[in-house]
């Protein structure tokens, strides 16, 4: 065992690179005026807002999360429809502290989510992170380098009128060393990070002085189950592995046979 440690060791002059951005997909109502958010240290960021027109919007319709173009074609497609469910929660969740949520998109201004990339966990190599991060103590974890995998997606908001008022561009790959949990799942690190792309769409539509709205009764995003997953929280714990069974919120219902 004590050889995987200089394994995961290896993977130290890696660490906390900023993820590469994604070339534009195409996604977005338009790409002109996104700037690069400076400051950030793992994700790739580009964004605009008209904080006027942001301003004048109360109430949002969200739209579910779409894959655009091949993406994640080696996965099955239970494993694309996992990513962009949870992609959907945290969306919900951020933009749901932000705006109220409209349940219809007639005359209402919309959130648009479009998954651009899912880079595939190494399940292999998450393995041998999972057993080296129990050797090796300490915060953070370890991953092997080149097995980290990643999620890249376009977000923005429209006007009830059509117009772009804010617009993302997001990238980011797990961390070979940091808070990313290894995962045996082929779309673990895509899922993990759905969370932070769910802050940065609502940073990206809100003005910096929007405040943060008490959660509504019912949860406008109750669907997705509660919004702290402590099964979730004390399995990585135990175990340093992330699960998406225990962290992704309730599963869909089954569709009647």
């Amino acid at each position: 065992m004590k050889a995987l440690v200089p394994l995961v060791l290896a993977g130290t002059a890696m660490a906390a690179c900023q993820t590469a951005p994604a070339a534009n997909a195409g996604f977005l109502s338009q790409y002109d005026g996104l700037a690069v958010r400076e400051g950030t240290l793992r994700a790739s960021i580009r964004e605009r807002r008209d904080d006027a027109a942001a301003a004048r919007i109360d109430r949002v319709y969200l739209e579910p999360a779409v894959l655009v173009g091949p993406v994640g074609a080696d996965l099955s497609d239970m494993e694309r429809q996992a990513v962009l469910r949870e992609v959907d929660r945290q969306v919900c969740y951020e933009v749901s502290e932000r705006f109220g949520l409209s349940t219809v998109a007639n005359g209402a201004a919309r959130v648009r989510v479009g998954v651009v990339g899912i880079d595939a966990t190494g399940q292999a190599g998450s393995g041998v992170a999972a057993v080296a991060n129990i050797l090796i103590p300490g915060p953070g974890t370890l991953r092997v380098p080149g097995t980290t995998g990643g999620l890249a997606a376009e977000a923005e908001l429209v006007s009830a009128q059509g117009q772009q008022v804010a617009a993302l561009a997001w990238a980011r790959n797990a961390n070979v060393v940091g808070t990313d949990s290894p995962s045996l799942s082929r779309v673990g690190d895509a899922l993990q990070m759905a969370e932070p792309f769910g802050d940065a769409v609502g940073d990206a539509i809100s003005t910096a002085d929007r405040p943060v709205r008490p959660i509504g009764e019912p949860d406008p995003c109750a669907v997705y189950g509660p919004r702290t997953q402590a099964a979730g929280f004390l399995t990585r714990l135990v175990t340093g592995v992330y699960v998406p069974e225990v962290n992704t919120g309730s599963r869909p219902a089954p569709e009647p046979k």
